[in-house]
C-alpha cells in the first residue's frame, strides 16, 4: 500500500482549503462570466484557487474529479480526487516523485496514473530549456492502478523508459497509454490488469494523449509527424534525451485497433487535449492556432472529418484539457483566467450550450 509521505500533510491541508466547488447554484464566490464570444459556455465555474491545477478527468458517475496539482510548498504534481459535491479534496498518490496523467476506473473503484516515485522519492530535474521550450519524458515514468484512496498500488508497465498519459475506454476493457518501449514514442493498448499490450501507431513521430469515444470504436489523440531531414533529427536528437518540441501537433483519429487513420486538423500549431464530444462526430481540443502559433490557446471544436473548426475560448492566456461530463452536459477545462497571480492555472467547469 502507498503511503502518505508526511512532508505533504501540511500543503494537503492548505490545498484543501484553496479548493472549492459550490455544485451548480449561482454563487458569487465561484461564478466566472463567460468572455465575449464563448457562447458555448454558460455558469462558468472556479473550482481551485492558485497554484497550478490541470487535467482534471470526470468520473464515471459524474459526482467526482481526478487531477494533477502543484501549490504552495510542493515541488511537483501529484494526484488529487474532488468530490463535486461539496468541494472536498483527498490526496491518491503518495507524494513522492512526479505524476501525470490521472483517470478513473468505470466503476469508480481503482484509479490510474503515471508516477516517477520507484525510480526516486525526489522530483525529477526539470527540463533544460535554454535550446526551446521542450517537454521532458522522465524515463521513471511507469502506469499505476490504485484504490480511490491511494492504497493497494499495483504497477501495471515495467519496460524500462517513458509509460504513461494513460486512459480507459468507458466499458473498462482496453487501456490506452504512450510508451517509448519500442524506440519511438507510440500508442499502445493493453488489459486493465496490464496484459496483453499491442501497439498500435508505427509512424515516426510523438503519440499521446489519447482518449476512446462513448462507443469504444475509435480513439483520438496529439501527434507530431516530423517529415524534413531537419524536423526528424531534432525529434530523434530530443528523443535520445527523453525530450519532445511540442510546437507542431496535430489531432488524429484512429480505429482502437490503429487502422483508418485520420488526421483531423492541419493547422501546424501545437494541438493538443482532443475529446470527443458526446455525439461522437466532432472534437474539442486546444490549441494555440489563433495566436499565430504563440502562447495564448483556446478550445476550440472540430467536425471529425476536418470540417468545422470553431473557437470555443477566447481568454488571452490559456485554456486546456477539455473534458465532457458523462451526461454530457458539463465541460471542465483548465485556464489561466481569472488568476489571482501569475503563472496559476485553475480549474473550472461550466455548463455546455450546443
Amino acid at each position: 500500500m502507498m503511503r502518505l509521505n508526511p512532508r505533504v500533510l501540511p500543503i494537503l491541508f492548505l490545498l484543501t482549503a484553496l479548493l472549492l466547488i459550490t455544485g451548480c447554484g449561482e454563487t458569487s464566490e465561484t461564478a466566472t462570466p463567460a468572455l465575449e464570444g464563448e457562447n458555448h459556455l454558460k455558469n462558468i465555474r472556479q473550482l481551485t484557487f492558485g497554484g497550478e491545477n490541470a487535467e482534471a478527468y470526470w468520473a464515471a458517475d459524474g459526482k467526482e474529479l481526478i487531477f494533477q496539482a502543484k501549490v504552495e510548498e510542493m515541488e511537483c504534481d501529484q494526484i488529487f480526487i474532488m468530490n463535486v459535491e461539496d468541494g472536498s479534496v483527498r490526496p491518491v498518490s503518495s507524494g513522492e516523485g512526479v505524476t501525470t496523467c490521472s483517470y478513473f476506473f468505470p466503476a469508480g473503484d481503482r484509479v490510474l496514473y503515471a508516477s516517477t516515485h520507484l525510480e526516486s522519492p525526489d522530483c525529477p530535474v526539470p527540463p533544460d530549456q535554454s535550446q526551446g521550450y521542450v517537454w521532458k519524458l522522465y524515463d521513471g515514468f511507469d502506469i499505476f492502478t490504485a484504490d480511490p484512496d491511494g492504497g493497494n498500488s499495483i504497477r501495471l508497465t515495467e519496460t524500462p523508459g517513458y509509460d504513461a498519459e494513460a486512459t480507459i475506454s468507458v466499458d473498462g476493457s482496453k487501456i490506452i497509454f504512450t510508451s517509448v518501449r519500442d524506440g519511438d514514442l507510440d500508442l499502445y493498448t493493453m488489459n486493465p490488469d496490464g496484459s496483453d499490450v499491442t501497439r498500435i501507431t508505427t509512424e515516426l513521430g510523438y503519440d499521446g494523449g489519447a482518449f476512446f469515444n462513448r462507443e469504444g470504436t475509435r480513439i483520438v489523440w496529439r501527434a507530431s509527424r516530423p517529415k524534413t531531414d531537419e524536423e526528424v533529427a531534432d525529434y530523434n536528437n530530443l528523443l535520445a534525451r527523453d525530450e519532445i518540441r511540442p510546437m507542431a501537433l496535430e489531432v488524429f483519429t484512429a480505429d482502437v485497433d490503429g487502422s483508418n487513420v485520420i488526421q483531423v486538423t492541419h493547422e501546424g500549431a501545437a494541438s493538443f487535449g482532443p475529446y470527443f464530444l458526446p455525439d461522437g462526430e466532432r472534437i474539442i481540443f486546444c490549441s494555440n492556432l489563433a495566436d499565430g502559433h504563440g502562447r495564448n490557446f483556446d478550445l476550440f471544436v472540430i467536425n471529425s472529418d476536418g470540417t468545422g473548426l470553431e473557437q470555443v475560448t477566447f481568454n488571452e492566456t490559456f485554456d486546456g484539457f477539455p473534458m465532457f461530463s458523462p451526461d454530457g452536459r458539463y465541460l471542465v477545462f483548465a485556464s489561466n483566467r481569472n488568476n489571482a497571480s501569475e503563472g496559476e492555472t485553475n480549474i473550472f467547469i461550466a455548463e455546455w450550450v450546443d
